[in-house]
């Protein structure tokens, strides 16, 4: 089946280009992109306001949406916010990260998220006994995102350790972290090597989940892995200072040395967060190709620090930018918080304009997750893209030229009013088209944990 959709302004090359149409065609892809078009064509079906490529979640903790609005409560730190994580994180089954993750999977398509790599660290049952298929929790999660209806980069994640230990060789797990260790990266390769999703919007990364986690002799194996299959490789880098002290003081590195001694830093690697790095480890990170995905609400949210991102952009990684831990669940204040971040530690604007920031929700969130064939509004690539209203008491005002300026500094989730994804719509005037009731879905899957 083909459809033509007609984009009252679309966003092309970094500008606003009035009456566009789209055709789609019956794999899934833009067939052709026609400029120039005051009216709809025969047919076509309208979209009014602003049509984006569709937007790449490049982090997502698809289970920390339990913890919305629980871990506001008073004061602490990262490290009393995780004790209440691995609470919510042993409540679920697969069944009920199903449901869970279907939920938040709609709710990212709701804000026009087409994509999502999910770094998946919840491989097992509680205490750590084996499901009797291994890999029956990263099934829950692509069942989760095809119901939903965007692609999904099972990201598996290797967690092997409680920290770093006296030589480098990993504290052995506590009991809250037995279900996410597969033992050793050996015997994760060989459970993620033996799951073969099959659909047309999956594909399967590896990741590492950090320094931390991941005892150094192990750091090749992952790697290695990524290597041979062409893979996504992502890696949480740098969150904390603590991690970098005790990197420092067992292996007499900094975390990002140590990935590049372990070949894990490159062109199809991504360091989240990013956050606490050496002028030698942006460099690093910068001339090895490796890209960044920077995920400011859950980093403020945190009280982790804001990362040096303006200076990682021009050393030459590619930002990308992702939800995290679901604190919201919103691209354009992703890529809005990125620039006012920084110009609050700067006291400087205008770091990147809002070309540059759409890009780093689109087009290299993407990449970073394994689909180059999407981000762009171009023939040939993937018909996957969402509409931003531009009459909406946020949007209103400015002029079509401006819009893509809207989009970034004052719009929401709340404005999106379409998303497309391989050419079929998942979301029509802001309704889920699968999926009756998001908010009651969401309220019910958390509900039912609490009640576990």
């Amino acid at each position: 089946m083909t459809t033509t959709y007609w984009c009252e302004t679309a966003w092309l090359n970094g500008t606003a280009e009035p009456g566009v149409a789209l055709e789609t065609t019956p794999e899934g892809r833009l067939g052709a992109v026609r400029t120039g078009l005051g009216t709809p064509p025969p047919g076509a079906v309208p979209l009014r306001g602003l049509t984006l490529p569709g937007l790449a979640n490049a982090h997502s903790h698809a289970f920390h949406r339990a913890l919305r609005g629980t871990v506001q409560i008073g004061s602490g730190t990262f490290w009393t916010w995780r004790d209440t994580m691995y609470q919510t994180a042993a409540q679920l089954t697969p069944d009920s990260y199903f449901a869970l993750a279907r939920a938040v999977y709609a709710e990212m398509a709701l804000a026009g998220i087409t994509c999502v790599g999910e770094f998946h660290y919840l491989h097992h049952a509680p205490g750590g006994e084996r499901y009797a298929d291994p890999n029956a929790m990263s099934h829950a999660l692509v069942a989760a995102a095809a119901e939903a209806g965007i692609r999904i980069t099972l990201l598996d994640t290797a967690y092997l350790a409680a920290g770093l230990g006296r030589r480098g060789r990993g504290e052995p797990p506590g009991h809250k972290q037995l279900r996410f260790s597969d033992g050793s990266a050996g015997a994760w390769a060989d459970r993620v090597s033996a799951f073969r999703p099959e659909g047309w919007h999956v594909r399967v990364g590896a990741a590492v989940h950090s320094v931390r986690a991941v005892p150094a002799a192990e750091l090749g194996t992952i790697a290695a892995w990524s290597e041979e299959r062409g893979a996504p490789l992502h890696v949480h880098l740098s969150e904390q200072t603590a991690e970098n002290d005790a990197c420092a003081h067992v292996h007499g590195l900094t975390p990002t040395g140590l990935l590049a001694e372990h070949g894990v830093l490159g062109p199809r690697t991504t360091a989240v967060h990013a956050t606490h790095l050496t002028d030698d480890d942006i460099r690093r990170i910068g001339t090895s190709g490796t890209g960044v995905c920077m995920c400011p609400t859950t980093e403020r949210d945190l009280a982790d620090g804001i990362g040096p991102a303006p200076a990682l952009d021009h050393a030459g990684a590619a930002l990308s930018l992702g939800s995290d831990s679901h604190a919201v669940i919103d691209l354009f204040e992703e890529a809005r918080a990125m620039e006012l971040d920084e110009r609050l530690r700067s006291r400087t604007r205008g770091h990147w304009t809002a070309d540059q920031l759409l890009r780093s929700a689109t087009e290299h969130g993407h990449h970073a997750l394994g689909w180059p064939e999407a981000g762009r509004l171009e023939t040939g690539m993937l018909a996957d893209f969402t509409t931003v209203a531009l009459d909406s008491v946020r949007t209103a005002g400015p002029v079509r030229r401006l819009a893509g300026e809207t989009a970034v500094f004052a719009a929401s989730a709340a404005d999106v009013r379409h998303t497309v994804v391989g050419g079929r719509h998942v979301v029509r005037d802001g309704a889920h088209q699968s999926i009756d009731s998001v908010p009651a879905a969401l309220t019910d899957a958390i509900a039912a944990l609490r009640s576990h």
